[in-house]
């Protein structure tokens, strides 16, 4: 396997945790909060989701889908357009309510620009510089591996609390 195979391999199980979270739940189960402090599986679904368009793009020079394909208008969030859920509020993160279809919609279709993007990537690529607000500068490699752990760790959590949902 190649650093591009490895790459579609680790979001494809991104994907397929999401889906296992999400499929099959209501807009209301998707909006529970476990503990008032707590994220909802719609939150968590969506952050994860925004986060992997935002440094996708931004890593590869491309515009985000959350933009350009329409996410933002059918979302309709109370949000700046630029938001990905990174420091919002216990608040703020409450008013994050979808259907599961559009959840899925918005992260399939994120989920096929990365495989995209990333199964072009060679092994010289991994060493581009990407972010330079960083101290020691962030290289493509660093973004995507980041990317990839928060999205697993936050699938992680949207399980767990479809775990909780559904013993309710």
């Amino acid at each position: 396997m190649n650093s591009a195979g490895l790459l579609v391999d680790s979001f494809a199980r991104v994907r397929e945790a999401v889906h296992e979270a999400v499929d099959g739940l209501t807009e209301d189960q998707l909006a529970v909060r476990i503990d008032p402090d707590a994220n909802s599986i719609a939150w968590l679904v969506w952050h994860l989701t925004r986060i992997q368009d935002d440094h996708l793009a931004g890593a590869f020079g491309r515009d985000q889908l959350w933009d350009t394909d329409g996410w933002r208008d059918r979302f309709g969030l109370p949000f700046p357009a630029a938001a990905t859920g990174y420091g919002q509020s216990r608040a703020q993160s409450g008013k994050v309510r979808a259907p599961a279809e559009l959840l899925l919609g918005y992260h399939d279709a994120v989920h096929a620009r990365t495989e995209e993007l990333v199964g072009m990537v060679t092994n010289a690529d991994l060493d581009r510089v990407v972010d330079t607000t960083w101290n020691p500068p962030v290289t493509l490699g660093v973004r995507l591996v980041s990317v990839i752990a928060d999205d697993l760790q936050h699938a992680g959590q949207a399980a767990y609390v479809r775990g909780v949902v559904e013993r309710r």
